[in-house]
């Protein structure tokens, strides 16, 4: 097994930032990132949404390298300081020694791309792994067209394969504002944006210039369905709310667009981190679950450290991109300190040159605006709306602690189990609304829905989210086909014996 002093997941602008902090106090750095991702990832919208919006061309791996390479200037600065470069390499597991585990001879990453899965060992590792697109339902968002605004930017810019032609933007935000001005500068007409507060949410400085290239911005509205056919979004149905979230009669607006792009929030992935026992705390101005971090990004886990939107998301980062390359530059150097490449006096001098890497969050609570979002939609499209489209559990079924659909199994005792029945002494938990009903339990592991589930149970249940754990997943973190798996042809005996492995008791068939 390959075993590397400094291993950095990420290269965007914090994970590139922190392996060329390294490189230069003289570390091996090995700098993996999972672009481009796979055809067959990307249509099971894993680890974005891209809601099936790409062309013909995202298979074309070389094409897509070429592309990922040309739209990230610092990956040829990372090669040029000494960075070990592996793109098109996910990471789907991490493990090391625990109370329960002792037989790891240190710790350790799942490695897969397209064609095989690997293991490798590190003395430091870097999290900048970035953050996924907020999954709130709509009636509709099952077609293809309704996608993240990550995947969005993803199929703009670092593929360069978005199909949209015209799209409606749901949040006003920076991040949603952005993600409309990406848009025209791409050649794609944005038809509305839309956010459930009374006025925009983000900076003036991106609002302005799209109301002077025509997009209608709209606000106290929400998205009641989207409607299509053949599978495809051909119309966005928005309605106007009152300060309750409820639409007020008679102001439906029908608006022709092929794709919904939610860019309502991002979620820190933080599955790398928590695998490894890292202490995780709720900030809900961060995007939820965010790894406890000192002010030089190392974690509770000695040997961790993380950066950028990994280390929580805020709607200022999406201005300011200097936040996460600083917070990658620190955790760079804090590794090589870590590792005996520098002492601390140089430390301190590298630290000296950076900023602060404290985000100004002010008041903002993305979780009070992603609540207000889930009350509208509720509110506007109702109970039955698929909240996890993997399983096709809905609001109704995750609130009524349904068995999935499938078992097509009734029972009175059943029929009296509530969220009340649950748990009414402590806050309900996530993990056993999932085993009852499998919301989280499809490919994505949760990705679409875990927030939004935590958001209606809390709901429903009237308890804090705060309070609320967080549902939980396992290696692998993202669905990997069984061939790259395990590569290894099977032999003749296998093969001619396969049948005990369904009926162990029947004679071997010949």
């Amino acid at each position: 097994m390959e075993s590397r002093p400094l291993v950095v997941v990420g290269a965007g602008v914090s994970g590139t930032a922190a392996a060329i902090e390294a490189a230069k106090a003289g570390v091996q750095v090995t700098l993996i990132d999972e672009n481009p991702i796979p055809a067959s990832m990307a249509a099971l919208n894993v680890p974005q949404c891209f809601g099936q919006r790409f062309n013909a061309e995202l298979q074309d791996r070389t094409l897509m390298l070429q592309r990922v390479v040309a739209a990230n200037e610092a990956l040829a600065a990372a090669e040029e300081a000494g960075v070990n470069v592996q793109l098109g390499t996910c990471v789907w597991g991490a493990f090391r020694n625990t109370e329960t585990s002792r037989t790891l001879d240190g710790p350790q990453l799942g490695l897969a791309n397209n064609e095989r899965s690997w293991m490798i060992k590190y003395e430091r590792l870097i999290v900048a792994a970035g953050a996924r697109d907020l999954g709130v339902a709509f009636a509709g968002w099952n077609l293809a067209g309704a996608m993240g605004a990550n995947g969005a930017h993803a199929l703009m810019h670092r593929y360069q394969a978005l199909t949209s032609r015209r799209i409606v933007v749901v949040g006003a935000d920076n991040l949603g504002l952005n993600t409309a001005r990406m848009a025209l500068d791409s050649g794609i007409e944005v038809a509305a944006v839309v956010d459930v507060s009374d006025s925009l949410r983000g900076d003036e400085a991106l609002s302005a210039p799209l109301q002077d290239r025509g997009v209608k911005l709209y606000t106290s509205h929400t998205v009641r369905e989207a409607i299509g056919r053949d599978g495809e979004i051909e119309t966005v149905v928005l309605a106007e709310i009152d300060d309750s979230c409820e639409p007020v009669p008679g102001t439906d607006k029908v608006i022709a667009a092929d794709t919904v792009c939610l860019a309502i929030g991002l979620v820190p992935n933080v599955e790398l981190p928590s695998l490894l026992g890292c202490d995780l705390g709720f900030a809900p101005e961060l995007g939820g679950y965010v790894p406890v971090h000192d002010d030089c990004m190392r974690t509770s886990v000695k040997d961790v450290l993380v950066a950028g939107d990994a280390a929580g998301f805020h709607d200022g980062m999406v201005l300011d991109s200097e936040i996460a390359r600083n917070q990658g530059r620190l955790a760079g150097v804090a590794a090589a300190e870590s590792l005996g490449a520098i002492d601390t006096a140089e430390t301190t001098a590298r630290k000296r040159d950076l900023p602060a890497t404290a985000i100004d969050s002010g008041p903002n609570d993305a979780y009070a605006n992603w609540t207000r979002w889930l009350r509208a939609l509720l509110s506007a499209g109702g109970s039955d709306v698929a909240v996890c489209p993997c399983e096709e559990v809905t609001r109704a079924d995750l609130i009524g602690l349904r068995p999935p659909r499938f078992l097509k199994w009734k029972s009175e005792r059943r029929d009296g189990r509530s969220l009340g029945t649950l748990a009414p002494d402590a806050p309900v938990n996530p993990d056993q609304v999932k085993r009852l009903t499998r919301a989280g339990m499809g490919h994505c592991q949760g990705r679409l829905c875990r927030e939004q589930v935590a958001l209606l149970l809390a709901e429903a249940s009237g308890s804090d989210i705060a309070d609320m754990p967080l549902m939980s997943y396992r290696p692998p973190v993202r669905p990997l086909p069984l061939r790259v798996l395990w590569s290894h042809e099977e032999s003749e005996q296998v093969r001619r014996e396969w049948a005990k492995w369904f009926s162990p008791t029947s004679p071997v068939l010949e």
